[in-house]
C-alpha cells in the first residue's frame, strides 16, 4: 500500500479575510454593515461569504456565514483595537476563535477562518522553494513581477514622499522597477536555455 501524500497546506493558496481589505471596503467605518466577500483565482470565482460587521457593540465582532462542503457555518470572530504607533488613531485586529491570538489576516484551511498557528503543518510558498529558485528570484524576480510593480506604483493612495523625502515603499518600488528594466531579454533567454 502506498504511503499517503504529505503535501503541506499553503497559506498563500488559502482563502483569507484581511482586516486591511475590510477597512478599504468600508466595513470598519460604519457601525453596522453587511456584505459579501468574493474570491477569484484566474478570473474564476472560488468562494464567497456573507459577513456582518458590528463595531458599535460592547465587543465588536464580525459574523461569518457560509457553506463549507454543503455544511452551513455561522460564527462570530471578535474584533479589538490597539493604539496606532503614530498616536493618531487605532488599528483593528481579529481575535482568533481557536487560539485567542490577535491577527490581521484569517486563513481558511479545513473550513474555518482562523489564525495561521491554528493549522498544523501549514506553510508559506516561499518556505518550499529551492535554494536555486530563491537565487533566481532574487536576480530576475523583478523582471517577471514588473507589471505588478507598476500597478503598485500608480496606485491611487500611494504616498510618494513625506517631509520632502521619498517614502520607503516608494523608494523600494523605484529600485525594483529599475532592476527589472536593467534585465535584458538575453539574460532571460540564457536563464531558460542554461
Amino acid at each position: 500500500m502506498p504511503k499517503p501524500t504529505t503535501f503541506p497546506e499553503l497559506f498563500d493558496d488559502a482563502l483569507q479575510i484581511n482586516i486591511t481589505k475590510l477597512k478599504e471596503f468600508g466595513y470598519l467605518s460604519n457601525y453596522l454593515k453587511q456584505g459579501t466577500l468574493n474570491w477569484r483565482r484566474n478570473g474564476k470565482p472560488i468562494g464567497s461569504i456573507l459577513i456582518d460587521v458590528c463595531i458599535n457593540a460592547e465587543r465588536p465582532y464580525i459574523e461569518l456565514d457560509y457553506k463549507y462542503r454543503d455544511e452551513p457555518r455561522k460564527y462570530k470572530v471578535n474584533l479589538i483595537t490597539k493604539p496606532c504607533n503614530l498616536a493618531n488613531g487605532v488599528m483593528w485586529f481579529f481575535v482568533c476563535p481557536s487560539t485567542g491570538k490577535h491577527c490581521r489576516i484569517l486563513h481558511s484551511i479545513g473550513g474555518y477562518f482562523l489564525h495561521r498557528t491554528a493549522f498544523k503543518g501549514g506553510i508559506y510558498e516561499s518556505q518550499i522553494q529551492s535554494k536555486k529558485y530563491r537565487e533566481m528570484d532574487k536576480q530576475y524576480g523583478a523582471y517577471f513581477k514588473s507589471e505588478r510593480l507598476y500597478e503598485q506604483l500608480y496606485k491611487k493612495n500611494l504616498k510618494k514622499s513625506y517631509a520632502g523625502k521619498p517614502t520607503k515603499k516608494y523608494a523600494k518600488l523605484i529600485e525594483e522597477i529599475s532592476k527589472a528594466e536593467r534585465t535584458s531579454i538575453e539574460d532571460i533567454e540564457r536563464l531558460l536555455i542554461g
